[in-house]
């Protein structure tokens, strides 16, 4: 468990160094969400092509692939369409929802073990989610699009584990970004900025960080149950709240810091547990 940890924490300081560089293009530069999307996408997969070349192609006939690789597409964009007005801690908060939806998919998809120690600490975190996101309530604008990609990251990361097993790394991460690129480039098009070097370091900055990330991620959800990882997805609060700071000057409330405490306690408590007895219930017998 500990080396999948390991792997995640450095895959979950990657991506929001991504999506940080992506808030600037769109904030400070005024690039499409559509067009970061689009090219961290495209960048990603010329990167990888060159390590999976000497794969056999059957295997990208698999519709679980192409159904993967939809769920992080609409994740990503759905993201910096948030990040493009909503403080980055705020998004991340938001975006939290994913863990929550890919437990609940792995023990009724995958029919893994129920974890009750870990559902309870699932649950702390997700009510810290609702602390940030406040639903009905006072909060940044853009938040639903933060909640909406994490309902697709959440069946993503499922996906992940479903054909982790399967497919080797490497296919996995170009599928999804090979697949990602088709749908997005044509819409982005008519959206490329004027190229400088200010924008063009910050594009292949979201794009290799969101890389790294990525692969990492897979590689992880390869060597250890989702259901056990899917907390581990709050690492990314400490690099987003970091940044947000650092980068943008955004700090947060009182309330989302308490939210924030919430979802990065109960993170971090599920990677300090060990392995127990998994209860008798499980997804065939629901």
């Amino acid at each position: 468990m500990w080396k999948a940890a390991a792997i995640m924490f450095i895959a979950m300081s990657f991506i929001p160094a991504g999506d940080s560089a992506g808030k600037l293009l769109s904030s400070v530069h005024g690039a499409s969400p559509i067009f970061i999307a689009a090219s961290r996408f495209l960048i990603g997969a010329l990167i990888v092509l060159p390590f999976v070349l000497r794969d056999g192609w059957r295997i990208y006939s698999d519709w679980r692939l192409w159904l993967r690789g939809l769920m992080l597409t609409g994740g990503i964009v759905s993201i910096q369409v948030a990040l493009k007005t909503a403080p980055l801690a705020d998004v991340f908060a938001a975006f939290f929802i994913g863990p929550a939806i890919s437990t609940v998919l792995a023990i009724l998809l995958l029919r893994e073990p129920l974890d009750l120690r870990r559902t309870v600490l699932l649950g702390l975190g997700f009510g810290g989610v609702l602390l940030v996101v406040r639903p009905g309530f006072e909060a940044a604008p853009g938040l639903e699009y933060a909640v909406l990609a994490g309902t697709f990251y959440g069946a993503y990361l499922t996906a992940s584990r479903w054909l982790g097993g399967v497919v080797a790394p490497r296919v996995l991460l170009f599928s999804q970004l090979a697949l990602s690129a088709v749908v997005t480039v044509p819409f982005a098009l008519p959206h490329i900025p004027e190229m400088t070097a200010e924008i063009a370091w910050l594009t292949l900055a979201s794009a290799i960080c969101s890389m790294l990330g990525n692969g990492l991620l897979i590689l992880a959800y390869r060597i250890e149950l989702a259901s056990r990882l899917a907390p581990l997805v709050y690492f990314q609060l400490v690099a987003a709240t970091v940044l947000g700071w650092m980068i943008f000057g955004d700090l947060p409330d009182m309330l989302t810091w308490a939210g924030l405490a919430m979802i990065l306690g109960s993170g971090i408590a599920s990677a300090l547990l060990r392995p127990g007895r998994p209860t008798a219930l499980r997804a065939d017998r629901a």
